[in-house]
């Protein structure tokens, strides 16, 4: 067989593969927020539309193609924050990120840890991103720059009440703790329980602006969670929690997950 007949006979195969993964990832980028629920809908007014036309009901074929007519300014008006969150998103990607060996990493998740599970002992709520291949700055720029080495008694203090700084989340970049005080978007994932607090819902906000990880203690119940990624995962143990932040931040798995 002809190379160009091949190609010819393999095209829409590969077309439908392209669409498919497109399509995989816009119902992925919208899940759980409720865009995806609009989504629905609309795609049942696209079987509606095909069923009308087959049927022959002029009238109602008539309403649903002059209503997909306008689907752009449509999309656009009820998608705006998800689609504002998305280029924000893509803004933010960065050639050039902060990359950390392996002592230096250990080293690092060996003071976040030993602080998250001290605080967590006293019950003492805390709340740290630390940034992966997307930029923080802006919500760096929002608290109180800082600078420092990322030390276990350092975080403790952050977080130790009444200091000044106890309030919002500590922004980590590489082996330093670039801000305090830090103000994080709150999720408005509809499917997050009205019982989820302040804190973690501005966990929750941020993995679904970027790509940080973000850890947490409750100051309720002193428990540990981890954040990437629009998921909240709690902690059984202080070697869980190790284990899971050297698997989301070795730098074979920073552009990955």
């Amino acid at each position: 067989m002809p190379v160009h007949h091949f190609i010819e006979l393999i095209k829409p195969f590969i077309e439908i593969g392209i669409l498919w993964v497109v399509f995989y990832r816009i119902l992925l980028f919208f899940e759980g927020t409720r865009a995806f629920q609009v989504l629905k809908g609309i795609a049942y007014l696209i079987i509606a539309l095909l069923l009308s036309q087959l049927l022959g009901f002029q009238v109602l074929h008539w309403l649903l193609r002059n209503f997909f007519s306008i689907w752009i300014i449509v999309i656009v008006v009820i998608f705006q924050h998800e689609l504002r969150s998305g280029l924000a998103r893509l803004g933010q990607q960065h050639l050039f990120s902060i990359s950390l060996g392996e002592p230096e990493l250990m080293a690092l998740i060996d003071e976040i840890s030993n602080a998250v599970y001290k605080l967590s002992r006293t019950k003492i709520g805390c709340l740290i991103a630390i940034e992966r291949q997307m930029k923080l700055n802006m919500y760096i720029e929002s608290g109180v720059a800082l600078d420092s080495k990322v030390s276990s008694p350092l975080l403790q203090t952050i977080f130790m009440p009444p200091t000044p700084l106890h309030d919002g989340g500590v922004v980590i970049q590489g082996e330093r703790i670039a801000a305090s005080s830090c103000l994080f978007p709150l999720s408005d994932n509809p499917s997050v329980s009205k019982t989820v607090g302040t804190r973690h819902r501005a966990a929750l906000g941020l993995s679904e602006h970027t790509d940080a990880v973000i850890v947490l203690v409750s100051e309720e119940t002193g428990n540990v969670s981890v954040v990437y990624e629009g998921r909240l995962i709690k902690m059984d143990n202080q070697q869980h929690f190790a284990n899971l932040l050297i698997e989301l931040l070795s730098p074979s798995k920073k552009g990955k997950l």
